[in-house]
């Protein structure tokens, strides 16, 4: 009995699982942000190239 109680207090006090869920709860966090940030950009760019070609557009038409 003793033997099975100091194995269990082994493995309750060993930490590493616990230091290898928090670097994948801290990856996965980066690639939240890695994903909400490429996301913002992507829009903003898409935002601004969509009024780039309305405003040369317009000019071409002004031109004619």
């Amino acid at each position: 009995m003793k033997i099975i109680l100091s194995h269990l207090k082994r493995i309750f006090s060993n930490e590493d699982g616990a230091t290898a869920v928090e670097y994948a709860l801290l990856g996965a966090l980066i690639a939240v942000v890695i994903v909400t940030a490429v996301t913002s950009t992507g829009l903003n760019l898409q935002a601004l190239f969509a009024n780039v070609a309305a405003e040369v557009g317009v000019a071409v038409a002004a031109a004619i």
